[in-house]
């Protein structure tokens, strides 16, 4: 949600922001709408105070006896009240399209995020890691060995599209790059491990940004609750409507959690094989910090998801992404992108996130700095550490062999009793 302070202060400037986004002048009519709520709101506080001014007068006039002083004030009184009603409707409803406005476009793009409408305006950062020399012509993952345990016939005949069944050594395989993620995180970047709630109400998909605009993207189910997308909204919402010490924070948090996307937006789009599902693993990174802290916050959760990466000993680079190709809720965010020697291209596996004070608006979740009365506003960030079926993906691409068999990085070994091969 927008401040809507700033844009009657400096609508130009909204103005400019929306335009990286894409999207056409709201400023002009936001202040409009905005003014008649406040003149319709003043008018009525003024008309009530006149309303109990009048009947205070009325016990004036009545001790002294002037019944007819008494009459024409109780007129007014009348008079007055007759009108309040048409103003309070009028107030309440231009601040409803107000908040609908608002609340429906995107957040501001940060200073140094480049200009650009898709993709293709990202700008590139660094890489890390050397694409791997197989020797051999590299196979897509769903065309590996159906025996190693990725089975998608089986899950069509049972679901329908976007759904796999992970089996015998795939399924520990999968397992375990959880399990790595959520040590790596905690133990190292010291992220609080949370098992939270699957379903949410309206108004957490709300604070975090998927509702009202991306509601087709969802899940629902019949009492009215919400599949979450991500355990952002989980996770982030734990602030919501609350006031925190500058003490607490930054807060970070992590979970492991199955997540759940229409991916009404992708028709056509990974139709084959495990990239883009209707439910899938991920571990989450939610950091909730102060305003002058969060753009380092940003680095540290994008270095926390490189760092899985890197353990891993994949080929990624960092990508910074343009105005037009970031989420609604985003003012900055780095795209991971992962080699997949099968496909021959890079894929995104994470996406890091800073939003700014935009989510905590909708929330309503604030902190009190140190030695003040008053509150501000939280920043929120969000990332993928990792997408675990995306990951699990890169492994087997990665690291297949030419037999057909898979080679365990050497990281997960452990969490598989020391396994080093996978076989059908």
């Amino acid at each position: 949600m927008h401040d809507i302070r700033l844009i009657r202060d400096n609508p130009e400037a909204f103005d400019a922001g929306l335009a990286r986004r894409g999207l056409d002048p709201q400023a002009a009519k936001i202040v409009q709408i905005d003014e008649l709520a406040r003149a319709a709101i003043k008018q009525s506080e003024e008309l009530q105070a006149q309303a109990n001014a009048a009947a205070k007068a009325i016990g004036a006039a009545m001790a002294k006896g002037d019944k007819d002083g008494a009459d024409a004030l109780k007129t007014e009184v009348a008079r007055v009240k007759a009108q309040l009603p048409d103003l309070e409707t009028q107030a309440r409803d231009l601040s409803a399209e107000l908040r609908s406005i608002l609340s429906a476009l995107p957040n501001l793009p940060a200073a140094d995020v480049p200009n650009g409408q898709d993709e293709t305006g990202n700008a590139f950062v660094s890489q890390t890691g050397q694409k791997p020399e197989l020797g051999f012509e590299a196979k897509e993952h769903d065309r590996l060995d159906p025996a190693l345990g990725l089975d998608f016939e089986t899950a069509a005949s049972v679901s329908g599209a976007r759904f796999a069944y992970l089996r015998g050594g795939v399924a520990r395989l999968n397992r375990a790059l959880g399990q790595f993620m959520l040590d790596l995180h905690s133990r190292e970047f010291g992220y609080e491990e949370v098992t939270p709630p699957l379903m949410v109400r309206d108004e957490a998909v709300f604070g975090t940004g998927q509702l009202p605009k991306f509601a087709e993207d969802l899940f629902k189910t019949t009492d009215g609750r919400w599949l979450i997308p991500t355990a952002e909204v989980s996770l982030t919402n734990m602030v919501r409507e609350k006031i925190l010490t500058e003490g607490e924070l930054p807060l970070r948090l992590t979970a492991l959690t199955q997540c759940f996307r229409s991916e009404a937006g992708s028709a056509g789009r990974d139709t084959r094989g495990f990239i883009r599902q209707h439910q899938f693993e991920k571990v989450e990174l939610v950091s909730i910090t102060t305003p002058d802290t969060s753009d380092a916050e940003h680095e540290r959760m994008t270095e926390a998801a490189e760092t899985v990466l890197t353990r891993l000993g994949l080929h990624f680079r960092r990508m910074l992404l343009c105005a037009g190709d970031m989420g609604f809720t985003a003012r900055k965010t780095y795209d991971l992108e992962v080699w997949l020697p099968g496909q021959k291209a890079y894929r995104e596996i994470s996406s890091c996130s800073n939003c700014g004070d935009f989510q905590a608006r909708r929330m309503n979740a604030r902190y009190r700095p140190e030695g003040e009365k008053g509150t501000r506003f939280l920043h929120t960030l969000n990332g993928s550490g990792l997408a675990v079926g995306r990951t699990l993906v890169a492994v087997l691409e990665n690291y297949q062999q030419a037999d057909g068999s898979i080679a365990v990085p050497e990281v997960l070994q452990p969490y598989l009793g020391g396994l080093k091969v996978l076989t059908a």
